[in-house]
């Protein structure tokens, strides 16, 4: 007896990350599902996948933000809501992609009485029907520890890395408070650059203020690359940046991952000494943005890869290895054929024929989807190749044979 599991990739974005959506599907050469996403007249909201996704293996793209259409609470609403569509139309493993976790600043109670919202999202997607989690840049690490099933921490910091290797001068990264010393360290170790560090403080009169004191380290005619996770209202890397200016710094450029820019933030920066502005594309940008301060870089390609590698069941962990031998020993298509197993000594008579079909079919898994052409291919197995369910050409499939 022989049976064959099928897994389908099936790729769906809420109405928030749909630009970005469609580029992780382009370079994973799928298309997007569609949710058929609508509010009720009092604003609730309603979806209805146009296609079976029964046995999928099923990634909903939606970065939790504000944008002139909807509130973070919406955002996030509307990925629950999916989720759980898709947990009653029986896809067979959920995955919430949130290119930009939202409530994750909440992670402790600093004071009593408060939440720890971002371990109450953690349970909303856990109840909802969510199997896994992947994020980027998640605001601390220790958020990872809040869902009870795998999270892929990814980290846009190679897309940064790429970009900041072309600016000329001595480089020195700045860690805008100290939570973000450590991440600061890696991004000057991987970039041959000095450390430095703000000195901040929490405003006690005025909520979501900041007020930068003592710069710690050696920034006279230096090119000052303040990094951190997110930029919101802008208060911390302006704060830092004044500081930057004021003990000589020759030019000051700011480098996030997720740029939420609320409320008069785009202002603040524009005002600000700080001469450039680099985010990635997890959250979209403001209409108001100036091009000329704001730079988006895609992390596209490399949430692309993670979904690639969560779906094949390969390790995530091997993106982010920088050692060019290993990226190419682990690209993004590269599937995993486990060797024939030995065939058994003929024995005489009828249980010859049943030694050698039990031995014929190898033991594999491989992807009935051709890779792009951009993309390397995945290794061949020899033997023949166990029969395949027809899929939609919308969709991307693997089958496990075994036999019994």
């Amino acid at each position: 007896m022989e049976l064959v599991t099928h897994k389908t990739l099936y790729l769906v974005a809420g109405r928030a990350s749909r630009p970005l959506a469609e580029e992780i599907a382009e370079e994973l050469g799928e298309k997007l599902g569609e949710p058929n996403l609508a509010e009720f007249a009092n604003g609730e909201i309603h979806c209805r996948f146009g296609e079976s996704i029964r046995g999928c293996d099923a990634f909903i793209i939606q970065s939790h933000g504000s944008s002139d259409e909807s509130s973070i609470n919406d955002t996030l609403m509307e990925q629950l809501i999916m989720v759980d569509a898709a947990r009653r139309a029986s896809a067979k493993r959920i995955t919430a992609v949130c290119p930009h976790y939202g409530y994750a600043r909440q992670d402790r109670k600093s004071s009593g009485r408060e939440p720890i919202t971002a371990k109450l999202v953690a349970n909303m997607f856990a109840a909802a029907g969510a199997s896994r989690l992947v994020g980027v840049d998640l605001h601390s690490g220790q958020i990872q520890g809040f869902f009870d099933g795998p999270v892929d921490h990814l980290t846009a910091m190679p897309v940064l890395i790429d970009h900041l290797s072309s600016l000329e001068g001595d480089l020195v990264i700045v860690s805008p408070d100290a939570g973000r010393v450590k991440v600061a360290e890696r991004y000057a170790n991987l970039l041959g650059a000095d450390l430095a560090i703000i000195h901040k403080r929490r405003s006690e009169t005025a909520f979501n203020s900041v007020e930068a004191k003592e710069v710690v380290g050696e920034v006279d005619g230096k090119v000052c690359v303040l990094v951190d996770d997110m930029i919101d209202t802008a208060g911390t890397i302006c704060a830092a940046a004044d500081q930057l200016t004021q003990r000589g710094a020759a030019r000051v450029i700011a480098a996030t991952t997720h740029g939420v820019f609320s409320g008069s933030a785009l202002e603040r920066l524009t005002a600000s000494s700080i001469e450039k502005v680099i985010v990635t594309n997890t959250l979209p940008l403001p209409d108001d943005a100036d091009p000329d301060l704001v730079e988006v870089l895609s992390i596209a390609p490399l949430v692309a890869r993670a979904i690639d590698a969560v779906f094949e069941d390969t390790s995530v962990s091997e993106i982010f290895d920088h050692a060019p031998r290993t990226r190419e020993k682990h690209s993004p298509w590269t599937r995993s054929c486990s060797p024939r197993p030995p065939a058994a000594p003929p024995a005489p008579g009828p249980a010859a024929a049943c030694a050698a079909r039990a031995a014929s079919p190898p033991s594999c898994t491989a992807s009935t989807r051709t890779p792009c052409p951009s993309r390397s291919s995945g290794p061949t197995c020899a033997g023949p190749s166990p029969p395949t369910p027809a899929s939609t050409p919308s969709s991307r499939s693997t089958s496990t044979a075994t036999g019994t």
